[in-house]
């Protein structure tokens, strides 16, 4: 099953994909996808719906973040073997923690801004894990069970903020926009193995990542596993796993996102996004 959310910003209803990729309103089913409304219990009874009983929505209306009111935004660093590589650094012995502001979440094909001041902000495709229930010193076996489904995200970040400007990651990672989440929420029964997803990234056309989740150091039931021994996780907390290698700091020469740019990103059964990036105004 595929979750979304559509509508102006902000004001986002709940909808979900049929067959035929046609998106359906769960406005009159639910008030949005978010909470308890990622629990197996409500995804069962959603599951069960007839799509075809629940109005169209117009093709053409917007796509909102496909996870509404997302209380924790969790980011791995440094998950992939590859990219660890590319980037001249050692893998980490535990996974590498850090949050990135709930404020920068966006719908999966609105507009990334450059922030002001910026001379490096970066791109990443990233796969998104959405907990379903109350996740608490949860082992490696049954945290899988946790998740409600998985996303596409790009962690876009700035580099000189981030390595540059003192304190931990979070400068260079949580400006306005830098959290593109969607287009769908794919229930974790669609996911037959979170360690077997081929994903890339494009700029312009030219693709820069093209990778897999089979190359992450910590697969997902490792990270969180290892998270829910340091808090709580509740439903509809989003964790992203990390990147592949080819971001632009790994090229030679580094190579940055500008205004007039075009990213078009995507996980294999997840869905894609497109972003145009403008300067911040």
């Amino acid at each position: 099953m595929k979750l979304l959310r559509f509508g102006a910003a902000g004001a986002e209803k709940p909808g979900m994909l049929d067959a035929s990729e046609t998106i359906r309103d769960l406005s009159g089913v639910i008030d949005d996808v978010a909470g308890d409304m990622l629990s197996d219990a409500s995804l069962a009874k959603l599951a069960a719906l007839d799509p075809s009983t629940l109005p169209e929505v117009p093709a053409d209306t917007r796509l909102g973040p496909c996870v509404g009111q997302v209380g924790k935004l969790i980011c791995i660093g440094l998950n992939y073997a590859d990219h660890a590589a590319e980037s001249g650094l050692a893998l980490p012995e535990e996974p590498v923690v850090f949050f990135k502001a709930t404020s920068a979440i966006i719908g999966p094909n609105d507009t990334v801004e450059i922030p002001r001041n910026s001379v490096k902000t970066d791109w990443e495709v990233e796969l998104g894990v959405v907990i379903g229930k109350p996740t608490k010193y949860v082992s490696k076996a049954a945290a899988l069970d946790h998740v409600a489904g998985y996303c596409v995200i790009n962690d876009l970040s700035e580099r000189d903020f981030q390595i540059h400007r003192s304190g931990q990651w979070v400068k260079g990672k949580s400006a306005d926009t830098f959290g593109p989440i969607g287009p769908w929420l794919v229930t974790r029964d669609e996911v037959a193995d979170p360690q077997a997803l081929p994903m890339f990234l494009e700029v312009n056309g030219h693709r820069y990542q093209d990778g897999s989740t089979e190359t992450m150091h910590f697969d997902v039931a490792t990270v969180i596993s290892h998270l829910s021994e340091f808090m709580s996780l509740q439903p509809g907390d989003v964790i992203s796993t990390g990147t592949p290698p080819g971001v632009g700091m790994g090229q030679k020469p580094e190579t940055y996102l500008k205004p007039g740019d075009k990213m078009t990103l995507g996980i294999e059964g997840l869905g894609t996004q497109t972003q145009d990036v403008v300067a911040s105004a």
